[in-house]
């Protein structure tokens, strides 16, 4: 990208051209992502993307170049502007990201002791559960009872289907009819 059309996008971004700002973030995207993953620690790539930082940076250059704040004489200077955005806000987050990082630990490193005991649902949820199985029970047909008390206890849609002998397709038709009908409210079919 020469020089000339970079000026030109900018100005077109100055004026709140959506175009021009897609153009000059398709091709300055590749290069900014690569420059966070590179520098992106080990510990924080499950956590967070590198398209995160540059997006980020991009809001704030737009709003930079919008309010008037910058001005880039070349697309060179432009690209140095960004890789420079880019490196202080990846470290930024760095930061944030540091102290809660240390704190982690995998579950399976700590004693069962070690671990908060479950207080179970809060008596407003038990109460809301109750209802919403009493409501299922109401919108499905007899025969679907079966597959609703089997996925309550927690099993596949594969597993119901080998339990009770239906399809597993059927199985996932069911279900979803059921959703539909408790979020439309609609009556069983007779």
């Amino acid at each position: 990208m020469t020089d000339e059309p970079v000026e030109i996008l900018l100005e077109q971004l100055r004026s709140r051209d959506v175009r021009a700002a897609e153009q000059l973030f398709a091709a300055h995207e590749p290069i900014l992502r690569i420059v966070v993953r590179r520098r992106l620690p080990r510990w924080l790539r499950a956590k967070y993307d590198s398209t995160d930082v540059v997006q980020s940076v991009w809001a704030g250059l737009i709003q930079g170049l919008h309010d008037g704040r910058w001005r880039f004489a070349s697309a060179a200077r432009l690209r140095a502007f960004l890789i420079t955005a880019v490196r202080n806000r990846l470290t930024d987050r760095v930061r944030q990201h540091h102290s809660a990082a240390n704190l982690e630990r995998p579950i399976g490193d700590m004693a069962d002791n070690a671990l908060p005991p479950d207080k179970g649902p809060l008596p407003s949820e038990s109460l809301g559960a109750d209802e919403l199985w009493e409501r299922m029970l109401a919108l499905s047909p007899p025969a679907h009872h079966e597959l609703l008390h089997l996925r309550r206890q927690g099993l596949t849609v594969q597993e119901i289907a080998a339990r009770t002998g239906f399809h597993v397709g059927s199985v996932r038709r069911v279900l979803r009819e059921l959703a539909r009908r408790i979020a439309g409210a609609v009556a069983p079919p007779a």
